[in-house]
């Protein structure tokens, strides 16, 4: 947040002042006064709401409506500060005022916003635009009236597109406090019937739940929290906190309680980091910081989450394709063992060379030998020094592979009409994405024919060249 000058150079030593601070003496400045104290717990009220609103809006897929009001308030304010004028010159300014302005344009904007969209005849993303265009271009217009009026050059109420923070009063604070808790009670109360109409609005609507009267809810709450954040994020920042959070607790959890509650910590979080930074710097504006902190927050949760981070997200895919080729390496060496004119009863004597497996698929000699090795150390191969053979460990596992590729490949020639010149390569790219339900069900569809534990002979032709035994 940032503060007037004199007040907190009047209040923190000047030993805490110096332009680079370590990270406690950025808490001992925070902690300093008082009032420092008291702000810090409003924005961080005020990030909770905004995070917790923003998780509904996100959810029930209406991200851009805070878009829309924070842009749709710019009128209200222009039109609020004539009024007052009009009624009672000089009290123009008062935050009162302006803010029930900004309310009530901004309900405005979201619901002709959404009225156009319901009608079908305008896109969602074109009303979204023309109406945030149309009372955005309205307030320009006003402002520029304002300033052609005696009091209009010192109204300052362009300040309020970015953020007026060093305007805060003590009384602000408590009304961002009072009005949050007050919000949060309102979510609190009817958290399941929003949970239901973010999770399935047509369930709820046949379930005779008033889905529009909670989406009139859930606009007003977020019309709110625009309204209340303009004087310290700004109408065109606000947006951010409301997004930022609930899109980085969708990184840590897909259950939607846990998203709502990790959203309006992380609102919280970066609401305190921003006044932190913004205190212990004064250049530094505190609705930037705010947004800035959550957008960290929101690259840190986009790598390191750990449903959906890009971490997790690579890991899964590399183990994913680790079993792909351990699956493909151990069916390869099933099926060169199957074929061999020198194999007898004890397959486990059957010996056969690395070149024979590369021979079956696209993957590199370099990534062959890494295979080899791993499956040697796992005590899956054995090996004499040239040639390779099965362990009775890894005849097992080689088995249960081919197994559940024959099984599967005979599905879809049986049941999905695939082409026998195809069903290969259907059976490859699906098979290591049946879960054990599917195979039990597999399995069950197929026992009449196939004995359980047997592996059935594949139902097309195997490739020629795995017939040729090692010299």
């Amino acid at each position: 947040m940032v503060y007037r000058h004199n007040v907190v150079s009047a209040t923190i030593p000047s030993a805490m002042m110096s332009p680079v601070l370590s990270f406690p003496n950025v808490i001992a400045v925070a902690f300093w006064t008082y009032n420092t104290r008291i702000v810090l717990l409003g924005t961080m009220l005020l990030g909770i709401c905004a995070g917790v609103v923003g998780a509904f809006m996100v959810l029930r897929k209406r991200a851009l409506v805070g878009d829309v009001i924070g842009h749709a308030a710019l009128p209200g304010i222009g039109l609020a500060f004539l009024i007052m004028e009009w009624w009672k010159p000089g009290s123009g300014r008062t935050i009162s005022g302006l803010m029930a302005g900004a309310m009530v344009t901004g309900l405005l904007g979201a619901i002709s916003a959404l009225k156009m969209e319901r009608s079908r005849r305008v896109r969602p993303d074109a009303a979204l635009a023309l109406v945030l265009s149309l009372f955005y271009g309205a307030g320009i217009v006003l402002f520029s009236m304002i300033q052609r009026i005696p009091t209009g050059n010192i109204a300052g109420l362009k300040d309020y597109l970015a953020g007026k923070p060093g305007s805060l009063m003590m009384a602000d604070v408590l009304t961002f406090g009072v009005v949050s808790i007050v919000l949060l009670g309102v979510i609190a109360l009817f958290f399941k019937e929003l949970l239901l109409t973010c999770f399935d609005s047509e369930y709820a609507t046949a379930g005779g739940w008033p889905v529009r009267m909670l989406d009139a809810l859930l606009i007003v709450l977020v019309a709110a929290v625009t309204v209340l954040g303009m004087q310290s994020v700004g109408l065109i920042l606000v947006v951010s906190l409301l997004l930022t959070p609930a899109s980085a607790a969708r990184f840590w959890s897909d259950d939607i309680r846990k998203v709502v509650i990790l959203s309006g910590l992380f609102g919280g979080v970066s609401a305190a980091v921003g006044a932190l930074i913004s205190a212990a710097w004064s250049h530094l504006g505190a609705g930037a910081m705010i947004v800035l902190a959550g957008v960290a927050l929101f690259g840190i949760s986009l790598v390191c989450g750990p449903r959906h981070g890009l971490l997790i997200r690579w890991r899964e895919s590399r183990q994913l394709q680790d079993r792909i080729r351990r699956d493909d390496v151990l069916r390869a060496i099933y099926e060169i063992i199957e074929l061999r004119e020198d194999a007898s009863a004890d397959m486990l004597s059957v010996k056969f060379r690395s070149a024979d497996v590369l021979k079956r698929h696209s993957w590199s000699e370099a990534e062959q030998t890494l295979m080899f090795n791993a499956f040697f150390h796992q005590g899956l191969l054995k090996t004499d020094g040239h040639q390779w053979s099965l362990t009775e460990r890894g005849w097992d596992e080689a088995r249960k592979t081919v197994r559940l590729h024959r099984l599967w490949e005979i599905y879809l020639l049986e049941s999905a009409n695939t082409a026998e010149g195809h069903v290969d390569l259907h059976a490859d790219v699906s098979e290591h994405f049946l879960d054990p339900d599917q195979l039990v069900e597999l399995e069950r569809r197929l026992a009449g024919r196939i004995p359980p534990g047997e592996v059935p002979t594949s139902p097309h032709k195997l490739a020629p060249e795995a017939s040729t035994p090692p010299k």
